[in-house]
């Protein structure tokens, strides 16, 4: 008898445990049980027609919850799963912000020095195996000579995001790199920029993007399935992106490592990465700190389009704000760290809330993801302060 008792005793104390494990802490200090969101994500899911969605939920450096809804390809009404490899898109950026921001912690290279002075060559005389990166037509324009490390990854550089897009979105098929603002001025999201640090640290360390990643990030973290190129082990366990109408995209692959957007990862790697940022910001270390200051506040109504050149004081309750490769806001809960990442079939967020030791991480293979984004972020973690409006989340019940 006395047995027995033990071991209804522990059976209690071990469904106790579980419990409270299943229960996800949220940064206003609320909890919600697992099985009520996996409930909500599915319904949000379906409703919104989301072809396949990950969630990930950090609580104290460490995932709390990680699952994935939905489907990897609709034709074949294959499952989706963490450890399948998805277009990671603008995430990429991130990552070449921490790796950046250890180069510059280690005074490898200085953020405020104008990256020409890292090229034996005028930027507009640099020759690219793709004569179209290049910049020839910047040189009757010296303002290229003002542009830094430190403007590059906080969008201030002036340039558009790609040199076939205008800065409202219109398609510009002369494909002519230009300045829209002297840089360091104002903000205004640019790939361009990311490429031409890229370009600069290569010159200056003598390793391309992916040795430097692999080396400094992806080795380190066990980000085994991760990489800024297209690998062969990637052949038989990626997800395929999907139209608003569900249909099928086929894999782009990646034939060159581009900070801006090359990457290649699964929620399970990428889950890694996020970690590490957590745990060095629980430590005060002088990289996050570096990524982590605001470098320009952000004025505009929206990121992207038309509205990205009107000025509103909208977002001023939050400071929104840009670091090294990451977007930043206030909240009464400390600060949020944010990345998006948006591509052809593959929509994704990320914000972490450091002095809670509480984030998110959505990564999906579907156009119509960034509709359900509002409403999962504040039934799992209760952020109701990254601006949706300004990213363009705009809910699939408003449109």
């Amino acid at each position: 008898m006395r047995y027995l008792i033990i071991i209804i005793i522990c059976l209690i104390s071990s469904c106790s445990e579980k419990s409270e494990i299943a229960q996800i802490k949220r940064i206003d200090g609320s909890t919600i049980a697992e099985a009520e969101l996996d409930t909500n994500i599915k319904t949000l899911v379906d409703t919104a027609n989301v072809t396949g969605l990950t969630v990930t939920i950090f609580n104290q450096d460490t995932v709390a919850y990680q699952k994935a809804f939905g489907f990897s390809n609709l034709n074949k009404k294959d499952s989706l799963n963490l450890k399948q490899v998805f277009y990671g898109a603008s995430l990429s950026k991130a990552v070449f912000g921490y790796l950046v921001a250890q180069l510059a912690d280690e005074g490898i290279i200085d953020l405020d020095k104008p990256l020409q002075e890292y090229f034996s060559t005028a930027i507009p005389e640099l020759q690219f195996e793709k004569e179209w990166r290049g910049f020839k037509n910047l040189s009757d324009d010296e303002r290229y000579k003002k542009i830094t490390a430190r403007m590059c990854l906080s969008h201030t550089t002036g340039f558009p995001n790609w040199r076939w897009i205008s800065r409202t979105g219109e398609f510009t098929p002369e494909g002519d790199i230009l300045f829209y603002f002297d840089p360091g001025t104002d903000y205004s999201y640019s790939g361009e920029g990311m490429m031409l640090l890229q370009y600069a640290i290569k010159n200056l360390t003598g390793k391309g993007l992916e040795e430097l990643a692999k080396e400094r990030v992806f080795d380190p973290l066990k980000m085994d399935m991760t990489s800024y190129l297209w690998q062969e082990r990637f052949e038989d366990n990626y997800c395929n992106g999907h139209t608003t109408e569900q249909k099928v995209i086929d894999k782009d692959k990646a034939d060159e490592p581009a900070a801006a957007g090359s990457m290649s990862t699964t929620p399970v790697d990428y889950s890694r990465f996020l970690e590490k940022i957590l745990a060095l910001c629980s430590l005060n270390s002088p990289v996050t700190k570096l990524m982590f200051s605001p470098n320009i506040r952000i004025k505009s109504k929206k990121q992207f389009g038309p509205l990205s050149i009107e000025k509103s004081n909208a977002n001023d309750s939050i400071d929104l704000s840009y670091g090294l490769g990451w977007g930043i806001l206030k909240s009464p809960y400390g600060y949020g760290y944010f990345k998006e990442g948006h591509g052809e079939g593959f929509q994704h967020y990320s914000i972490l809330f450091p002095e809670k030791n509480i984030g998110i991480l959505l990564m999906s293979n579907s156009d119509n993801a960034e509709s359900v984004f509002k409403e999962i972020l504040e039934i799992g973690i209760k952020d109701i302060y990254t601006s949706w409006y300004w990213e363009d989340y705009i809910p699939y019940n408003e449109k």
